[in-house]
This record gives structure tokens, sequence and C-alpha cells, in this order.
């Protein structure tokens, strides 16, 4: 079976941790602990949010400017593809010889193609960076012509747009290289976002692309008969938090839909899984799954997790 993985954010680095490479490296040991029982069986591509880590790219960039250039988030997304896809690429290769496996593993930096006129550039919601106060906010603002808001109650920050991903420019190359057998790292934080001009060249923008809506493209690109999205809840759930919660395990596309059309899932947390588990789960013979990093294998033999099936 071909399986698209998408790693959430948790699995590489958890909350009240500092960041430190030891730390990272200590996460993706437990996540390669975990995917090595599934790559024994399976084929898989695996992708990966990148926000806590792009976050501190840019960050390091504020602060050294007086010292070094800063780069534009689309070069910080291929830094933090760079870091992130070397240290899973070193722990997942490590895991194959100590258990005898014979299979290269490859990190694809990833272009993501979006669109020129998507609305998203003339309405920027996504929060990048750090925070600050107002009077610093709009002093940046004007001087660099960016759109800064303030983020709940915690500060202001910079707001970038969030186009859909149309295509993954890598895509093809992706597809041989997991067809081969090989062990693919690709499209990590949803890819570098890009744009193609009018004479078929590529430009980076400024922007951020969901990792869930790419990591979806990514899977139908390499033929995936599963979509599995780890992240830190073991099922999706119904008012979440609230005494009258419920979780949802084995549905169907279209009750999903619906839950969707009642608004039970946050555009900042939930609904981008579940928009792309629907998308996915709309072929016949297709399965998303939304779970925890620590019951994927149990989830993809069916027994754990939301699944969602046409």
């Amino acid at each position: 079976m071909k399986i698209t993985v998408a790693l959430g954010g948790n699995a590489l680095l958890t909350a009240g941790q500092r960041g430190t490479a030891a730390e990272q490296y200590e996460n993706i040991a437990i996540a390669g602990r975990q995917l090595i029982q599934l790559i024994r069986e399976h084929d898989l591509v695996i992708t990966h949010g990148n926000g806590p880590q792009v976050g501190k790219i840019h960050l390091q960039n504020e602060l050294a400017s007086g010292e070094t250039p800063a780069m534009p988030l689309d070069v910080c997304g291929a830094m933090s593809q760079g870091q992130i896809g070397y240290m899973l690429q070193q722990q997942l290769t490590n895991e194959l010889i100590n258990h005898r496996i014979n299979r290269p593993v490859v990190t694809i930096i990833t272009q993501v193609v979006v669109g020129k006129d998507d609305p998203s550039f003339t309405n920027p919601t996504k929060p990048v960076g750090s925070f600050y106060s107002q009077e610093e906010a709009l002093k940046i603002s004007k001087e660099k012509d960016e759109v800064w808001v303030e983020d709940s109650g915690r500060g202001w920050r910079k707001v970038v747009a969030s186009p859909y991903p149309l295509e993954i420019y890598e895509g093809d190359i992706i597809k041989q290289l997991v067809d081969s057998s090989c062990l693919v790292i690709a499209s990590g934080g949803g890819g570098i976002p890009v744009i193609r001009e009018s004479d078929g060249t590529l430009r980076g923008v400024e922007a951020v692309i969901d990792k869930d809506l790419a990591g979806e493209r990514l899977a139908e690109i390499v033929g995936a008969d599963v979509l599995l999205m780890l992240t830190d809840v073991p099922r999706v759930f119904l008012y979440y938090g609230k005494p009258e919660q419920q979780e949802l395990g084995r549905l169907t596309v279209k009750e999903m839909e619906n839950y969707i059309e009642q608004g039970h899932f946050a555009a900042g947390s939930m609904g981008p899984k579940v928009e792309a588990a629907v998308r996915f789960a709309r072929k016949p013979g297709r399965r998303a799954i939304i779970t925890s990093l620590d019951q994927a294998v149990s989830a993809i033999e069916g027994k754990a997790g939301t699944q969602i099936l046409s």
C-alpha cells in the first residue's frame, strides 16, 4: 500500500520546548520508531510541518539583520525544509540500518505553485514571526508596506497570504522516486510558495501554504491509497473541549462534509486537516485518516483514529 504521511508540528517540537537540536532529534527519533513499523510493509512519502522552525529562523533573521542580510520568507521556508528534512532523513536512515532494511531515503526541497491572483494575497491572514507592540508594528508596517494585526491579546504580528496549492513543481520526480521504493520526504511546511511567470519561470513569494492541503496534493501526485495525518489528538472531535464532546470514528465523505457545513472545525486548527481529508477521500478506494503519532500503526489497520472513506 502507498501511504502519504503528514507529520504535525508536535512530532518535531512539543509545547514548552526551546527548540534545541537535541530536543528535535529526540522527538524525531520517537517518530522514526513509529514510522519504521509502516515502512516494513508499505511505500511511504512523508511531509511535515515547519511552523516552530521557520518562526525561529525568521526571528534569527530579525535579530541579526544589523550584521547580515535578512532572508525573505520563502527562503526561510526552504531553510526549514533542509533542516527538518536532514534530521528526518538521518533518523529514518538509522532506523532502516538497525532493522536491516535496504532502502534509500531522500529529501526533496519542494516548490509549490500558487495562483498569482489567489484572493489571499489581497486579504492576508496567516501570522508569522515575533510579537511586537502596537507602536512598533505600525512603524514597521508603514516602513515595509506590510500588513500587521493584533493577535489574540498577545501582541501584534505580521500576516501574510495563505494561498491554495495548485501544483507541486517537483511532483514528477517525487513520484518516480516513490515508485522506485525510495522513502521520500517532500513538501515540508506546505512547500515553498512560488508563482509561475508568463514566460514559465518561477518566483518565490511571501506566503505560507497550509501543510495539510499541500499534503493532499502530494498524496494525489504519488497515487497514494491512504493520506495519514498525524497530529496531537487521537481522533477528530465535535464540540472539542466541551461537555458534549463527541469523537468521530469511521464516517463517509458526505457525513464529514455535513459537519464542515455546520461549522464544527476551526480554520486555525482542525479545519484544514478535515478539508484535506475530504478532498482526498472523495475518490473511491481511497482513505484519509486523522490520528495521533502513537496510534499510526493501529490507524492504518483501521483500529484507531478518524477514518474517512468515500
